[in-house]
Protein backbone atom coordinates (compact mmCIF):
# COMPACT_ATOMS: atom_id res chain seq x y z
CA UNK A 1 0.00 0.00 0.00
CA UNK A 2 1.13 3.74 -0.50
CA UNK A 3 1.95 4.90 3.11
CA UNK A 4 0.24 8.29 3.72
CA UNK A 5 -3.74 8.56 3.79
CA UNK A 6 -4.06 12.12 1.57
CA UNK A 7 -7.52 14.16 2.08
CA UNK A 8 -8.46 16.62 -0.19
CA UNK A 9 -11.27 18.40 -1.48
CA UNK A 10 -13.25 21.49 -0.99
CA UNK A 11 -13.22 23.47 1.93
CA UNK A 12 -15.53 22.62 4.65
CA UNK A 13 -16.18 19.39 3.15
CA UNK A 14 -14.30 17.67 6.49
CA UNK A 15 -10.93 17.36 5.35
CA UNK A 16 -9.37 18.48 9.30
CA UNK A 17 -12.33 17.06 11.56
CA UNK A 18 -12.26 13.94 9.76
CA UNK A 19 -8.97 13.56 9.20
CA UNK A 20 -8.27 13.38 12.84
CA UNK A 21 -10.70 10.68 13.43
CA UNK A 22 -9.56 8.93 10.89
CA UNK A 23 -5.57 8.88 11.95
CA UNK A 24 -6.89 7.95 15.14
CA UNK A 25 -8.85 5.19 13.94
CA UNK A 26 -5.54 4.15 11.96
CA UNK A 27 -3.08 4.60 14.78
CA UNK A 28 -1.06 7.26 12.36
CA UNK A 29 0.01 11.29 12.86
CA UNK A 30 -2.45 13.53 11.68
CA UNK A 31 -1.17 16.36 9.82
CA UNK A 32 -3.31 19.47 8.83
CA UNK A 33 -1.24 21.71 5.70
CA UNK A 34 -2.93 24.72 6.74
CA UNK A 35 -1.97 24.36 10.04
CA UNK A 36 1.84 23.44 9.93
CA UNK A 37 1.75 26.57 7.59
CA UNK A 38 0.31 28.75 10.11
CA UNK A 39 2.41 26.98 13.32
CA UNK A 40 5.63 27.78 11.02
CA UNK A 41 4.92 31.13 9.74
CA UNK A 42 2.85 31.92 13.15
CA UNK A 43 -0.05 33.99 11.19
CA UNK A 44 -3.42 32.59 10.27
CA UNK A 45 -4.18 31.95 6.67
CA UNK A 46 -6.38 34.85 6.18
CA UNK A 47 -2.90 37.03 7.68
CA UNK A 48 -0.29 35.24 5.21
CA UNK A 49 -3.34 36.28 2.34
CA UNK A 50 -3.78 39.68 3.67
CA UNK A 51 -0.16 40.65 4.43
CA UNK A 52 1.76 38.45 1.46
CA UNK A 53 -0.81 37.42 -0.86
CA UNK A 54 -1.65 34.44 -2.16
CA UNK A 55 1.16 33.42 -4.29
CA UNK A 56 3.26 33.54 -1.36
CA UNK A 57 0.45 31.31 0.09
CA UNK A 58 0.99 28.78 -2.46
CA UNK A 59 4.30 29.03 -1.94
CA UNK A 60 4.31 27.57 1.32
CA UNK A 61 1.69 25.12 1.01
CA UNK A 62 4.16 23.58 -1.95
CA UNK A 63 6.99 23.41 0.23
CA UNK A 64 4.97 21.88 3.04
CA UNK A 65 3.70 19.01 0.40
CA UNK A 66 7.26 18.44 -0.49
CA UNK A 67 8.26 17.88 3.11
CA UNK A 68 5.15 15.89 3.90
CA UNK A 69 5.38 13.36 0.98
CA UNK A 70 8.70 12.58 2.15
CA UNK A 71 7.30 11.06 4.95
CA UNK A 72 5.51 7.78 5.56
CA UNK A 73 2.69 6.88 7.39
CA UNK A 74 0.42 9.83 7.84
CA UNK A 75 -2.61 11.04 7.58
CA UNK A 76 -2.55 14.04 5.78
CA UNK A 77 -5.41 16.67 4.97
CA UNK A 78 -4.61 19.19 1.97
CA UNK A 79 -6.21 23.04 1.99
CA UNK A 80 -8.85 23.35 -0.96
CA UNK A 81 -6.49 24.06 -3.31
CA UNK A 82 -3.73 22.63 -2.93
CA UNK A 83 -4.04 19.86 -5.71
CA UNK A 84 -4.44 22.67 -8.11
CA UNK A 85 -0.65 22.61 -8.45
CA UNK A 86 0.01 19.73 -10.94
CA UNK A 87 3.66 19.36 -8.83
CA UNK A 88 1.61 18.89 -5.60
CA UNK A 89 -1.19 16.25 -7.13
CA UNK A 90 1.94 14.21 -8.38
CA UNK A 91 4.01 14.63 -5.38
CA UNK A 92 0.62 13.89 -3.30
CA UNK A 93 0.05 10.47 -5.76
CA UNK A 94 3.48 9.84 -4.75
CA UNK A 95 3.05 9.28 -1.25
CA UNK A 96 0.58 8.02 -1.01
CA UNK A 97 -3.77 7.10 -1.30
CA UNK A 98 -5.48 10.49 -2.15
CA UNK A 99 -9.20 10.97 -0.96
CA UNK A 100 -11.52 13.46 -1.95
CA UNK A 101 -14.32 14.45 0.49
CA UNK A 102 -17.06 16.04 -1.81
CA UNK A 103 -20.30 17.98 -0.52
CA UNK A 104 -22.95 19.77 -2.27
CA UNK A 105 -22.43 23.77 -2.63
CA UNK A 106 -25.60 24.28 -0.33
CA UNK A 107 -23.55 22.25 2.75
CA UNK A 108 -20.22 23.89 1.90
CA UNK A 109 -22.19 27.52 2.35
CA UNK A 110 -23.68 26.45 5.44
CA UNK A 111 -20.22 24.97 7.26
CA UNK A 112 -18.16 27.62 5.54
CA UNK A 113 -20.64 30.99 6.77
CA UNK A 114 -17.81 32.37 9.40
CA UNK A 115 -16.61 35.20 7.70
CA UNK A 116 -12.79 35.75 7.93
CA UNK A 117 -11.35 32.23 8.11
CA UNK A 118 -11.72 31.68 4.40
CA UNK A 119 -10.26 34.34 2.44
CA UNK A 120 -10.76 32.56 -1.17
CA UNK A 121 -14.98 33.09 -0.59
CA UNK A 122 -13.99 35.82 1.60
CA UNK A 123 -12.95 38.22 -1.39
CA UNK A 124 -16.49 36.47 -3.52
CA UNK A 125 -18.80 39.02 -1.42
CA UNK A 126 -22.22 38.77 -0.76
CA UNK A 127 -22.31 35.81 -3.69
CA UNK A 128 -20.50 32.76 -1.82
CA UNK A 129 -22.65 30.21 -3.04
CA UNK A 130 -22.08 31.50 -6.60
CA UNK A 131 -18.45 31.67 -5.97
CA UNK A 132 -18.39 28.11 -4.33
CA UNK A 133 -19.98 26.93 -7.34
CA UNK A 134 -17.75 28.57 -9.58
CA UNK A 135 -14.26 27.32 -7.38
CA UNK A 136 -15.83 23.79 -7.60
CA UNK A 137 -16.12 24.19 -11.43
CA UNK A 138 -12.66 25.23 -11.56
CA UNK A 139 -11.24 22.26 -9.41
CA UNK A 140 -12.84 19.57 -10.60
CA UNK A 141 -10.96 18.01 -12.92
CA UNK A 142 -8.11 18.32 -10.44
CA UNK A 143 -10.41 16.48 -7.83
CA UNK A 144 -11.24 14.10 -10.10
CA UNK A 145 -7.83 12.33 -10.50
CA UNK A 146 -8.54 11.25 -6.61
CA UNK A 147 -8.01 7.52 -6.14
CA UNK A 148 -11.06 7.76 -4.19
CA UNK A 149 -13.99 10.07 -3.83
CA UNK A 150 -16.71 10.30 -0.94
CA UNK A 151 -19.55 12.47 -0.37
CA UNK A 152 -19.87 14.01 3.26
CA UNK A 153 -23.24 16.24 2.18
CA UNK A 154 -25.57 13.31 4.19
CA UNK A 155 -23.09 10.80 6.02
CA UNK A 156 -22.28 10.75 9.51
CA UNK A 157 -18.68 11.22 10.32
CA UNK A 158 -18.69 7.50 11.67
CA UNK A 159 -20.15 6.48 8.08
CA UNK A 160 -17.77 8.71 6.17
CA UNK A 161 -14.83 6.80 7.99
CA UNK A 162 -15.96 3.81 7.76
CA UNK A 163 -16.38 4.10 4.01
CA UNK A 164 -12.70 5.22 4.06
CA UNK A 165 -11.75 2.16 6.24
CA UNK A 166 -13.42 -0.08 3.10
CA UNK A 167 -11.86 1.68 0.68
CA UNK A 168 -8.24 1.34 2.55
CA UNK A 169 -8.47 -2.44 3.54
CA UNK A 170 -8.13 -3.35 -0.23
CA UNK A 171 -4.46 -2.09 -0.66
CA UNK A 172 -3.74 -3.89 3.01
CA UNK A 173 -0.24 -6.55 2.34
Amino acid sequence: MKNNVILTGFMGTGKTSLGKVLATKLGRPFVDIDKKIESEQKLSIPKIFEQFGEEHFRQLEKSAVRELCEKRGLVIATGGGTVKDAENLQLLKSSGLVICLTCSPEEILLRTARRGERPVLDDGGNERLETIKRLLAEREEFYARADYHVDTTEWSPLQIIDDICRYLRQFRS
